[in-house]
């Protein structure tokens, strides 16, 4: 072995984003347990592409003994890794919006200092249930936010009430397809352990579709997920909870908007 550089991964720093992992080029990355992990020194170059992708400051090049870089063994892995993808879990090559993307979220500023700027409690990237990822990180042992789209325009606390703890996918079940929003809802909880789920949505009689549809999609998984919805007026208050009876709901979803 010579001494050469080499990626180093601080794992007290480092949250399992995945972010550095498509900008290796070598696929010497992988999550493992929640982390990156360096799977081979040899699938190192030690040109540090991961670096700046990495939220976290957690990875850096660093100079020591290692196993020399074999591009033949990388070539080999490669080949290994393109075989054993899902065709369903592509690599992402499509529009940055919709690429899954996870990061810290600043202190919010505390109740001695009132006058300091608020502080987005938004964790992830995308929210839109659309373009969300099925397996994506921040599901994975996640209290999950399921929102229709005008509640945060609606309730003027929603951060701090709402997101703050939270992955979060919006939704708007008046404009959307609400067979598409069970399918992929019930995707998402099949594919993670979602410890529960927050549903506010609004009191206007379309946006229950939200609700029927995570009802379902609860179902549909064959998981028990503890789900508490709340009302929002269009005034911004918290309504409460009815019961709606089978009459009732099948009256309102037998002629989809």
């Amino acid at each position: 072995m010579a001494t050469r550089k080499i990626v180093r991964i601080d794992e007290e720093r480092c949250n399992g984003c995945g972010l550095c992992i498509p900008n290796c080029a070598e696929g010497a990355l992988q999550i493992v347990d929640g982390k990156a992990k360096l799977m081979s020194e040899k699938f190192c170059d030690g040109l540090g592409a991961c670096l700046g992708h990495c939220p976290e400051d957690a990875i850096t090049v660093i100079e020591r003994e290692a196993e020399e870089f074999d591009e033949k063994a990388v070539e080999t892995h490669l080949h290994k890794q393109k075989e054993a993808q899902p065709k369903s879990q592509p690599v992402f090559t499509g529009c940055p919006s919709s690429r899954a993307m996870h990061f810290k979220v600043p202190e919010a500023r505390t109740e001695s200092d009132p006058a300091a700027p608020s502080v987005s409690q938004l964790a992830h990237w995308p929210v839109q249930l659309k373009l969300v990822p099925i397996d994506a990180p921040y599901f994975q042992d996640a209290d999950l936010l399921i929102t229709a789209d005008c509640v945060p325009f609606a309730y003027p606390d929603f951060h701090r009430d709402f997101l703050r703890g939270k992955a979060v996918v919006v939704g708007c079940p008046k404009l959307d397809d609400i067979q598409f929003y069970v399918e992929k809802l019930t995707e998402i909880f099949k594919a993670n352990s979602i410890k529960s789920i927050t549903l506010p949505y609004m009191e206007v009689p379309c946006c229950f579709g939200l609700v029927k549809a995570t009802e379902d999609a609860i179902a549909a998984s064959g998981k028990n997920i503890p789900l508490k919805k709340v009302k929002i007026g269009i005034r911004g208050d918290i309504k409460p909870e009815e019961q709606m009876g089978a009459t009732q709901r099948s009256r309102m979803f037998a002629h989809p908007h």
